[in-house]
């Protein structure tokens, strides 16, 4: 496998357009990591299957979030992508989000060329509001079993907000 920070960056943030990594398939309660000193995927821990992911759940390269990883994507499609595929992915939103007190932000994207969907997710507004729902009661509760009360939906913000805390953690990732 190769080295995902080294042969990839972050995409055309500006157009609106990130590189993807999967790390965790939609509806998979294996809590899958970009192990960034290894340079593999390492299954970190199995959750309860009550907790599976309600989206595909991966990372952009050449990022870090201020909680020290690559910054988390929430990938919308129809059907599980295996871990390690990358996606050409069109920004929607970023639900901004707080585990243990921590700022822990999770860019909310799509398939850039969904032909499905007719490219019919443009912005948050476009996607389901039960699926909105169900994001947001996973990250709420996924670590109640364990340590309630720990996570946090803080709000929802919009591509320029996305795109906002994209370029603040490429400028993270220069500085390491």
């Amino acid at each position: 496998m190769a080295d995902y920070n080294k042969i990839l960056d972050a995409g055309d943030v500006d157009g609106g357009v990130i590189n993807v990594v999967v790390e965790i398939p939609q509806g998979s309660s294996h809590k899958i990591e970009w192990n960034r000193k290894q340079a593999f995927m390492q299954l970190d821990r199995v959750e309860p299957a009550i907790f599976a992911k309600p989206t595909n759940y991966g990372f952009i390269p050449q990022t870090l979030d201020e909680d020290g990883d690559e910054l988390d994507v929430l990938l919308v499609t129809d059907e599980p992508l295996p871990t390690g595929v990358v996606v050409e992915a069109r920004v929607l939103g970023v639900m901004k989000f707080e585990d243990d007190g921590e700022a822990d932000d999770k860019i909310v994207a799509a398939p850039a060329d969904d032909r499905h969907t007719g490219n019919a997710y443009r912005s948050l507004e476009d996607l389901p509001e039960q699926l909105i729902r169900q994001i947001e009661f996973h990250f709420n509760h996924y670590k109640d079993l364990k340590k309630s009360g720990t996570t946090i939906v803080k709000s929802w913000g919009d591509i320029a907000e996305a795109q906002a805390v994209i370029h603040e953690s490429i400028a993270r990732w220069g500085e390491q």
